[in-house]
C-alpha cells in the first residue's frame, strides 16, 4: 500500500445534475448550470486519466465564474498530476481564496504541499480541515496529519493522529499500518500485530508491509503466515531492501 498521504476529490467534486457529454455546454442557459457542466466535464476526463483534455472545459467554467472553487481545484489537480507545480499551487489557492474552510480542498492542497515536502505548511491546512467535525472524510485527514507529523519527527502526535483516525473510522488501512510499524519500533508487538492483521485483511500489501508482516509473524511463532509473507516478499520484490533483508535474516 502507498505511503502517500490521501487525496479526496473526485466524488466530493461531482455536481448534482447529469454531466454532460458535449465539449461546449449551452452558454445560453443559466450561466451557473453552464459552468457546472464545464466543471463536470471536466472532471470526467480527469477521472479517465486524460488530463489534457480536461484543461478546455474547466478553463471555460472559469471564464464564466473565476472564483469557482470546484473548477479551480479540479484544475489544480489536473496541473498537480502533470507536475506542473507552480501552476496548481495558483489554483489550488485560488479555491481556497473562495472557500477557506472547506475541509476537502484544505485537505486536498495538504496533500499536495506533502508531495513537494513541505510538510510544516501542510501540517498547518490538515489541523485546519480536522476542525470541520461534519466533514464525512475527516478520518483521512487525521491520517494526512499523523503522516504530516511523522515526516516532522513528532512521533507522539503523529500516534495521536493515527489513533484518532482510527476512531473515527475502524477501516483505515493507512492509520492501522503506521501504527503497526510504530508499535513495532517501540518493542509492543501485540498491538503492532493486531494493528497488523486488521491492516492485512482490507489492502493490498507492497514490500515494505510484507517484511513488517514477516517479522511480526515470527514473533507470534505464526509460521505459516511468516512463511506466506516471506514468499510474497521474494516473489512481487525481489530487488528491494526488504527482499535482502529477508534473505539475510534466513541465513543468519
Amino acid at each position: 500500500m502507498s505511503k502517500q498521504v490521501v487525496v479526496i476529490w473526485l466524488l466530493s467534486l461531482v455536481l448534482s445534475g447529469c454531466v454532460t457529454t458535449s465539449d461546449q455546454p449551452n452558454r445560453k442557459a443559466d450561466p451557473n448550470e453552464a459552468r457546472d457542466a464545464y466543471v463536470q466535464l471536466g472532471l470526467g476526463y480527469l477521472q479517465n486519466g486524460e488530463t489534457e483534455r480536461a484543461k478546455a472545459p474547466l478553463s471555460e467554467a472559469l471564464k464564466i465564474d473565476p472564483r469557482s472553487e470546484s473548477a479551480n481545484v479540479a484544475l489544480a489537480l489536473v496541473f498537480q498530476q502533470e507536475g506542473e507545480v507552480a501552476s496548481a499551487d495558483k489554483h489550488f489557492r485560488a479555491a481556497l481564496a473562495s472557500a477557506p474552510n472547506s475541509a476537502r480542498i484544505l485537505n486536498n492542497y495538504g496533500a499536495f504541499l506533502m508531495e513537494q515536502k513541505r510538510y510544516s505548511e501542510a501540517l498547518g491546512y490538515f489541523q485546519k480541515a480536522t476542525e470541520d467535525t461534519f466533514y464525512q472524510e475527516r478520518s483521512r485527514v487525521f491520517e494526512n496529519l499523523g503522516l504530516a507529523y511523522k515526516r516532522l519527527d513528532k512521533p507522539e502526535e503523529a500516534k495521536l493522529s493515527f489513533e484518532r483516525a482510527l476512531r473515527l473510522s475502524s477501516r483505515q488501512p493507512l492509520a492501522l499500518l503506521e501504527l503497526a510499524r510504530m508499535e513495532f519500533s517501540e518493542q509492543n508487538y501485540v498491538p503492532a500485530w493486531n494493528h497488523y492483521l486488521n491492516f492485512s485483511q482490507m489492502s493490498a500489501q507492497n514490500a515494505s508491509s510484507l517484511w513488517l508482516g514477516v517479522q511480526l509473524a515470527r514473533r507470534f511463532n505464526d509460521h505459516n503466515r511468516a512463511a506466506s509473507y516471506a514468499l510474497q516478499l521474494r516473489r512481487l520484490y525481489p530487488a528491494t531492501p526488504e527482499a535482502r533483508a529477508l534473505l539475510e535474516s534466513e541465513q543468519s
